[in-house]
């Protein structure tokens, strides 16, 4: 793609989200919603293959619905209430239909079969902004819309940290792997929504910084599936050493920074008066915790057979790493100890 294309296409996503997270205004911030959305598609369909363009007609047509359905649901809202503001939004028909509606732009359970079908057909950097950019303005949605039906945020919460672990058992391609992480990720980010929205918004961030770690690094190494992480030693050996981490991390298992929004979500569902819950969220969780386990194995225990030169590529050409990719890949391992600032500042901002 020509440079000034991309920086054009790029900032207009970034205009589009921005304007969606600052408004109050339903059509405003549905408006941001369909830039983002338009801007991303001559990204993923950028390099003209099959696969690239199955998953963009898909993720139009999808995203085309909860955005029709979005319109709708917020003019039915203002023809009842006579508000269009955001946070006015109190009926409960079009309050409803807002939140499945974003929960389709989102990806969550059972919303969500569009999601790796689409992250597959397409490249890696494309899928980190569709799995870690778009996502911001739908979430900031979510949390901005009062009074929501709280029995219907925990089903879809729950279901989606099930489906996320559950679909991503017997997977062999990282990118559908990661969109069910995604998906699970979700799900515990929406079980809390209605409880402390803090929690969630701290939970996103640390979302996006591990799933960009994770991307970026699959990018360095150039890896699409399980089979091709068994020589990723040999391209980077201090980054093979690291990654196990960063999965375990995704995986949400002490001492890393993944255990911390999982334990926050925890205590609170327990503090809410709903053990089940949050013993079932806890179950779900040790799903995703295996396939990341499975991957750090085939990581780390595994040699793909290979000749001698195919095993040292790091002796006569080197990866180039990226400045972000250690930043992020060292707040995922390192930032625990740091929880309670992290906590204070999110819920001093959410005030």
């Amino acid at each position: 793609m020509v440079p000034y294309t991309q920086t054009l296409v790029i900032s207009t996503m970034a205009i589009g989200i921005s304007i969606t997270t600052v408004t109050s205004h339903w059509f405003i911030a549905w408006m941001g919603l369909e830039m983002s959305t338009l801007a991303i598609i001559p990204l993923m369909s950028q390099y003209h293959h099959p696969r690239a363009v199955e998953a963009t007609t898909k993720y139009f047509l999808t995203q085309a619905t909860a955005a029709s359905t979005i319109l709708f649901a917020t003019t039915t809202n203002a023809l009842l209430t006579g508000q269009w503001d955001i946070q006015l939004m109190t009926h409960p028909i079009p309050t409803t239909m807002v939140v499945l509606a974003l929960s389709l732009k989102l990806g969550l359970a059972p919303f969500h079969i569009w999601l790796p079908e689409v992250l597959q057909g397409l490249d890696l950097s494309t899928g980190l902004l569709l799995s870690t950019w778009q996502k911001v303005a739908p979430v900031i949605l979510l949390v901005q819309i009062p009074a929501a039906n709280q029995e219907l945020l925990i089903c879809l919460g729950a279901l989606s940290t099930l489906i996320g672990g559950w679909g991503g058992l017997n997977q062999t391609q990282l990118r559908k792997i990661l969109a069910y992480s995604s998906i699970a990720h979700l799900g515990w980010m929406v079980i809390i929504m209605q409880f402390v929205p803090a929690y969630t918004l701290l939970a996103f961030m640390l979302y996006i910084s591990m799933t960009t770690a994770m991307f970026l690094s699959l990018k360095l190494y150039q890896s699409t599936d399980i089979t091709s992480l068994a020589m990723s030693w040999a391209k980077a050996p201090l980054l093979a050493s690291m990654l196990p981490l960063l999965m375990l991390a995704l995986g949400g298992l002490p001492p890393t920074t993944g255990f911390l929004p999982k334990w926050l979500v925890l205590q609170e569902l327990a503090k809410q008066g709903l053990p089940l819950t949050a013993t079932f969220a806890a179950l779900t969780a040790l799903l995703s915790l295996y396939f990341y386990l499975r991957l750090s194995y085939a990581m780390t225990l595994t040699i793909a057979p290979n000749n001698t030169a195919g095993l040292t590529p790091w002796r006569t050409s080197p990866p180039k790493v990226s400045f972000p990719m250690p930043t992020f890949l060292l707040a995922t391992i390192l930032l625990l100890p740091m929880a309670p600032a992290l906590l204070t500042l999110v819920l001093i901002s959410n005030v």
